[in-house]
């Protein structure tokens, strides 16, 4: 996938949507990564443009008639529109703005016919000189539209065929015996590479595809299924991007279990575990689709409820602590007693990153263990001297960094 983290936009028109579709189903991310891929290859956009304008413009020297003059000026406007264009779409897409990706694609096409018109024109014309240059060039750039475009192979192949394509109608007017023998050579020409652009796709597609599943693995706590402190924080940090600093906010719900460790005394390890695979899917039940449930080590949940209304967080508490003091059945068929402590925190009033909010959700949390546990507590100015003081062995003479809302 790309590396410079930009999102281009997916083609929005029929033609260019067929164009740039890799011709096999693949999930929403990786096509979006696949568009990307277009505007990649700098230094390929670079050497073909220079390339054909070189040509294009030796040939209107050599023969300056209204032909040739035409496909240089055509070769000097297609190519400056591209660079033209990849500037907009790359300003744009760092700006997080839609980019103009249908524009991209037809200039492409464009020019591989532009390409394709110097060849008829050169072979046409009887000029072998000409006709060598041109065609030597366009089967030049044959392999960079397959290395540049090969996550679109249907736009490699097109562009292939306006770029060789012309050959045929040329030979034909060239009245060169010889030069039939590129009637057989470029049907196989054309399906070699537009052949080689589809198997390169579907092995670009593969590695998106494990990096993606990598990726995923590694934000997953692998005992329960749920997000675990790695992917917390990445939604954490997706929805305070998101949020605009004057709407609404969200809370964050630190749980820890009440008891847990006679459960994994009385019953051992493999129970304790099963409990909390039971805790993570109770879990599941009681939050809304949108809302994220991470458990971040031991027996310790956090839940980020994307409601903006904090009383529908401290519902969601109330909610939580009822359903955890209710009796778990395990597989082994023990009944077994526990609770939840909880810790709220509220985005922006106690913290506008993950670490501050996480803190002060903590804090809460521990003043909440100190209260009789099973019960929730939000996050306040004391909670977070308490935890401070807890982590530094009391130490602590600064004012805290957090305060209630």
């Amino acid at each position: 996938m790309r590396t410079d983290g930009l999102a281009f936009s997916l083609p929005r028109w029929r033609v260019t949507r067929w164009l740039a579709d890799p011709g096999h189903e693949v999930s929403a991310d990786i096509r979006l990564a696949l568009t990307g891929e277009l505007y990649g290859c700098w230094s390929v956009f670079a050497g073909g443009a220079i390339n054909t304008v070189a040509v294009a413009a030796a040939l209107a020297l050599r023969t300056p008639t209204s032909l040739f003059i035409t496909w240089f000026l055509l070769e000097v406007a297609i190519c400056l529109s591209r660079l033209i264009v990849m500037i907009i779409a790359y300003r744009r897409a760092r700006r997080q703005l839609s980019t103009p990706t249908d524009i991209h694609i037809l200039l492409a096409v464009a020019w591989s016919a532009s390409v394709g018109f110097g060849v008829g024109i050169s072979l046409a014309s009887g000029d072998w000189i000409a006709a060598s240059l041109t065609c030597i060039s366009s089967a030049a750039m044959v392999g960079g539209i397959c290395f540049r475009n090969f996550s679109a192979p249907r736009l490699v192949g097109t562009m292939i065929l306006c770029s060789i394509g012309p050959v045929i109608p040329g030979v034909a007017t060239s009245h060169e015996p010889l030069l039939f023998a590129m009637y057989l050579q470029m049907p196989v020409y054309f399906l070699a590479m537009t052949g080689a652009a589809f198997r390169l796709n579907k092995m670009l597609v593969a590695v998106m595809h494990a990096k993606s599943e990598s990726d995923e693995r590694a934000r997953l706590d692998p005992l329960t299924g749920l997000n675990n402190r790695a992917g917390l924080i990445d939604a954490l940090q997706r929805r305070l991007a998101s949020k605009h600093h004057d709407g609404p906010g969200f809370a964050v719900l630190y749980l820890d279990l009440d008891g847990f460790k006679p459960v994994n005394d009385t019953f051992g390890h493999a129970a304790g575990d099963e409990l909390l695979m039971i805790v993570g899917r109770t879990l599941k039940e009681i939050v809304a689709p949108s809302d994220v449930i991470a458990r971040i080590g031991g027996d310790e949940f956090v839940v980020l409820s994307t409601d903006p209304a904090l009383d529908h967080a401290l519902a969601l508490g109330d909610r939580i602590i009822e359903v955890m003091t209710t009796p778990f059945i395990l597989p082994n068929g023990a009944q077994v007693h526990v609770g939840m402590s909880i810790g709220i925190a509220a985005a922006p009033d106690h913290g506008t990153d993950p670490e501050s909010l996480l803190f002060a959700a903590d804090a809460a949390l521990y003043e909440a263990k100190a209260s009789g546990k099973s019960c929730w507590r939000l996050a306040s100015a004391e909670a977070n001297l308490a935890a401070l003081r807890k982590v530094t062995g009391d130490q602590l003479t600064t004012r805290p960094v957090v305060t209630a809302a």
